[in-house]
């Protein structure tokens, strides 16, 4: 049941681009949830993602997982990106009762950081929404200061020069990251508060009725699928308030929501004892469960 099945979900310029199905049995459709890595829309990739103890988890309780690939930023710009996991997700809806032994109507999105973004955004621009969403760290408004400025916090780390952030890209769009340690454009990005320009390819605030659209946060409605967030409060990358803002929203809407909200835990369960992973990865599992079903 572990085992990844690779299957070419969409080609874009000549790359085709790869979703992992695990779980999926014969002659028989489960509920699904559609996973997207994180490494802030610049690197990151599918075959190592989602976290081996959610994974497991989600499988025993009955679920297809589908873990996708989209192609990089700032190759490839946060339209196109979107653009792929839309495609993605009509994929999943077309071929997942053959390909994947999923249920369409019974699907969800989830992610890490950059991936929870993405499924957020799933939820007020994607048709059908999602049964539900499951954002680990992730954020709903991508011109808030703390990705728009420079990092206090990553410039604590010695300055990358830009000569060596561009040398650790591809020389073309790639839809994945392996095999190439673009963490330091990332962290360049995020050093010079250059983040925004060179993902979206737009400019704040001049531009800001682009970001509109973009930032799920502003697009919450009572129609929004039940969405279950977990965030550090010690997160030095994605602050914590992200996730409560989120939660103010759905609370305003009527949404149904839960926050998970762990002291002294930073990014990516950081510090988190192997109980607290335990605890909060079941409970959005059971939480993904019972929306999927309901």
């Amino acid at each position: 049941m572990n085992e990844r099945r690779t299957h070419v979900y969409k080609t874009a310029q000549g790359l085709p681009i790869e979703a992992d199905v695990l779980g999926a049995e014969p002659d028989r459709l489960k509920p699904c949830v559609l996973w997207i890595h994180g490494g802030g829309l610049i690197f990151g990739s599918r075959t190592i993602s989602p976290r081996p103890s959610f994974a497991r988890l989600l499988l025993q309780r009955g679920f297809v997982i589908v873990s996708i690939d989209h192609r990089l930023a700032p190759e490839t710009k946060l339209s196109a990106i979107v653009d792929d996991v839309a495609e993605a997700w009509r994929w999943l809806h077309e071929a997942g009762p053959t390909h994947c032994g999923a249920d369409p109507s019974r699907a969800c999105a989830a992610g890490a950081s950059a991936g929870a973004y993405l499924a957020l955004l799933a939820g007020h621009r994607f048709t059908p929404r999602p049964r539900a969403i499951a954002s680990f760290w992730g954020y709903g408004d991508i011109t808030a200061p703390w990705e728009a400025e420079p990092s206090a916090h990553y410039r604590t780390a010695p300055l990358v020069e830009r000569a060596d952030a561009l040398a650790s890209l591809a020389l073309t769009p790639v839809p994945t990251a392996e095999g190439a340690d673009r963490s330091r454009f990332y962290l360049y990005c995020r050093q010079q508060g250059l983040w925004l320009p060179e993902v979206t390819g737009h400019a704040w605030p001049e531009q800001a009725a682009w970001f509109e659209p973009y930032c799920p946060l502003r697009n919450i409605d009572a129609g929004f699928p039940p969405t279950v967030l977990v965030h550090g409060r010690a997160d030095t990358d994605v602050p914590a308030s992200e996730s409560d803002a989120l939660a103010n929203r759905f609370r305003e809407q009527g949404v149904a929501h839960q926050l998970h909200a762990l002291p002294g835990v930073g990014h990516g369960f950081a510090g988190a004892t192997p109980e607290e992973v335990e605890s909060v990865e079941s409970a959005v599992v059971d939480f993904l469960w019972a929306q999927a079903c309901a």
